[in-house]
């Protein structure tokens, strides 16, 4: 069994599976993809997305505040709003995503600063694993991680970054998630990433609807391509298929303690 450890099934177009979610998570089945982590990136959208996935036992949630969503202070989550909402939705396993990313936006690095920093002490706060997005900012990712994170671990989600810092993440007790960007055949430095890691610190994503791995490169990515992805990364590293989704299942509930074991 698989899990696909990052998607937005709230964002997916439903034209081609009966306007129904359901059918979108039958073809997972079929695909002994068992589980999924629908993860939030506006507390604008967190009621609906939640009402969205609420009646599927098998898909968790995240909330949190996407950096490119944080424009003004207003649109900054505060710690008491963060841990509020936590309690009172028992299907969320992780803050975020949230983070740095200076490569798509870098007019709004302090504004992204101060909601990573909260997003991070809300974490903290409750013990519960961040999910970050970084994107041209390593160094400053690395070093609020350490100053702010207190002993909560996490995730860096479609990892694109270098391998000294998937270590110094690891190092902090972080994991590192691999999307379809793996497949794409520019992503060589990002393959040899994957080569190096041990296996026990990867988790594998779709990031659907976005970034659809080879083959599929330029359609609508959905979840049950975490396949694809997870046999690249067992082709990477010279194991099999079925090698990779253990482990990865097994890392999944290791960091997402409140995602329930079926």
């Amino acid at each position: 069994m698989l899990i696909d450890s990052h998607c937005h099934l709230d964002k997916l177009n439903l034209e081609n599976h009966q306007n129904k979610i359901s059918v979108v998570l039958d073809e997972c089945a079929e695909r002994q993809v068992s589980r999924m982590l629908c993860v939030s990136v506006s507390l604008d959208d967190f009621a609906t997305m939640y009402r969205f996935i609420a009646p599927f036992k098998h898909v968790d949630a995240s909330l949190g505040v996407h950096p490119l969503y944080v424009k003004t202070l207003s649109g900054v989550a505060t710690v008491e709003q963060l841990t509020s909402l936590v309690a009172t939705h028992d299907k969320v396993v992780a803050i975020g995503e949230t983070g740095l990313d200076y490569f798509y936006d870098a007019q709004s690095q302090e504004v992204q600063r101060i909601s990573f920093i909260n997003h991070l002490q809300a974490g903290a706060a409750l013990n519960m694993p961040l999910i970050v997005h970084t994107r041209g900012a390593p160094d400053e990712t690395i070093a609020l991680i350490k100053e702010h994170g207190g002993a909560a671990a996490g995730v860096l989600h479609c990892f694109t970054e270098s391998l000294e810092m998937a270590l110094q993440a690891i190092e902090l007790g972080y994991l590192i998630s691999i999307s379809g960007i793996v497949t794409f055949k520019k992503s060589t430095a990002l393959q040899e990433v994957v080569r190096q890691i041990p296996l026990d610190k990867i988790l594998v994503e779709t990031d659907s609807p976005y970034l659809a791995p080879v083959p599929y490169r330029g359609k609508q990515n959905q979840p049950k391509y975490v396949v694809e992805v997870a046999q690249y990364v067992a082709d990477l590293k010279g194991l099999s298929l079925a090698t990779v989704a253990a482990q990865t299942t097994e890392n999944y509930h290791r960091l997402f303690t409140r995602a329930v074991r079926e």
